[in-house]
């Protein structure tokens, strides 16, 4: 018979948790697919604000993850921030919308 050796159980045991701990470290992250659609979404969000004659499209950041659109950046009043995440939440596709504009 094989005689079992402790250390080889212990490098199979820490093989296999260490496995399962790569898992869990991807599971919070995005697939290819939501990786292109909220890539979609961001390109359609920033087509609205250079669409926009109100907004500069170099004073508003878009980010998009897992259908969630964040807004960053400077603008001048309050009104354009409130207009830059109307049309963000108009967006087909786009969840919802933290709007973290800066008026200065």
């Amino acid at each position: 018979m094989f005689k079992q050796n402790p250390f080889q159980n212990l490098v199979v045991v820490l093989a296999l948790v260490g496995s399962l701990a790569a898992c869990d470290a991807i599971s919070g992250r995005e697939t290819a697919g939501d990786y292109v659609d909220d890539t979609a979404i961001t390109s359609k969000v920033i087509a609205e604000i250079v669409n926009d004659p109100t907004l500069k499209a170099s004073e508003v950041g878009v980010e998009t993850m897992k259908s969630v659109v964040q807004l960053s950046g400077f603008v001048d009043s309050s009104q354009k921030a409130a207009r830059a995440g109307e049309l963000a939440r108009n967006v087909p596709g786009v969840q919802s919308v933290r709007n973290n504009l800066i008026v200065r």
